[in-house]
């Protein structure tokens, strides 16, 4: 599988997704373990045909959606992008995996995370993006915390699993909160 480097970190680089990975999205997004610290995923069965669909969806729209590729390997470890975009108040909504589980807790999720609000800040131009995340999900929100994002909010219960209520963290960063050093090296003047 041909992956194309278009913002590349230490680590990791953020290629457009393409219809090759199908199978791994079918795969992760069928493991629990994956999905859910992510919501909605969880919920839902994924197959190969619908999966290729949905990718086939996302370029043809150009959608802002990449997948995480380890630099040294190439092997295509998880996904990220930015949603909901408004362009009139400059706002996003961003998500982020890492589905392929030997790459977690090693810095991937964090730098992969750095990368797209670059994208999102010095390309795109926003000035404010935004996620939710569980508040479980320690390991994420310490690592969103690294790269400059501020809890905004909670709320409570909003997801129930297994019978247990759990909480919904809400995170956002600005434009001005964020050092994007990656992409200044491509700027001139």
């Amino acid at each position: 599988m041909a992956y194309y480097k278009k913002i590349v970190g230490e680590k990791c680089y953020l290629s457009p997704c393409s219809l090759g990975d199908a199978e791994k999205w079918v795969e992760w997004f069928n493991d629990l373990e994956v999905t859910l610290p992510l919501g909605d995923e969880a919920y839902t069965p994924f197959s190969l045909p619908k999966t290729e669909e949905s990718i086939e969806y996302i370029i043809k729209q150009q959608d802002h959606v990449f997948s995480i590729v380890d630099l040294e390997s190439d092997i295509c470890i998880g996904r990220t992008l930015l949603f909901n975009i408004d362009h009139i108040n400059r706002q996003a909504m961003f998500g982020i995996f890492i589905g392929e589980k030997l790459f977690w807790g090693k810095g991937y999720g964090q730098e992969a995370t750095r990368l797209t609000i670059d994208y999102g800040f010095n390309l795109l131009n926003l000035n404010s993006i935004m996620l939710g995340v569980m508040a479980f999900n320690e390991r994420a929100v310490h690592a969103y915390e690294k790269v400059g994002f501020k809890l905004i909010g909670r709320r409570r219960q909003a997801r129930i699993v297994g019978g247990q209520k759990f909480d919904v963290f809400l995170m956002d960063i600005l434009a001005e909160e964020f050092d994007g050093t990656l992409l200044k090296k491509y700027a001139r003047g």
